[in-house]
């Protein structure tokens, strides 16, 4: 019986600045192969990074952890239809591949392609505090709603804390109508929206 490479040999400590960009969807083919989901539009950081850092499944049944290795060393990374296939050291077979299904996969926020001028990641998004122009807070936001058009910031209103109740956040178009700047260094987004909108 051919022993799997130990991908643990030389590991990289956890990045401080890791980020769930994906998942392990399923097997592809029969040689190992993954099918991957990106929670990304944009997958570059998947094709940027060279190893996955990964960890279970949130979804694992109790009492039978999924075992799944602490880095992915990528081999290859492509796009394949509408989705992502990828082949990984130590993977060679269907069962191989079918033992990750589920598997969260993180890269390294530096590992990030520089975004163009006046364009942003979700990630650096979240957490931003959010005023208007008359500098009034309305709140942090604390995701965003992809609507096909453009983007909407959902934003938790000053003095309350995730999870809010649907009829409590702020939703305010991620728009260069309603958006004035996006101030990274200070964390801080001034919107042309009222308290009462």
């Amino acid at each position: 019986m051919k022993q799997a490479p130990d991908l643990t040999t030389d590991t990289p400590a956890w990045p401080e600045d890791a980020i769930e960009v994906g998942r392990v969807l399923d097997a592809w083919g029969i040689k190992g192969w993954l099918k991957i989901l990106s929670h990304s539009a944009d997958a570059e950081a998947l094709f940027a990074s060279r190893r996955w850092f990964m960890q279970p499944s949130e979804r694992a049944l109790p009492g039978k952890p999924q075992a799944v290795p602490p880095i992915l060393k990528i081999l290859s990374v492509r796009d394949h239809g509408d989705g992502i296939v990828a082949q990984v050291e130590g993977v060679s077979d269907r069962s191989g591949a079918e033992a990750l299904k589920g598997a969260r996969i993180f890269v390294s926020r530096s590992i990030f392609p520089e975004p163009d001028e006046d364009e942003y990641y979700w990630v650096d998004l979240i957490g931003m505090t959010v005023v208007n122009r008359e500098a009034q807070t309305l709140g942090e936001v604390v995701d965003l709603l992809d609507t096909g058009p453009h983007c909407v910031l959902r934003i938790a209103p000053a003095g309350k804390t995730a999870p809010v109740k649907p009829d409590e956040e702020i939703l305010v178009p991620f728009v260069a109508a309603y958006v004035d700047t996006v101030d990274k260094s200070e964390r801080r987004i001034t919107v042309d929206w009222g308290l009462d909108y």
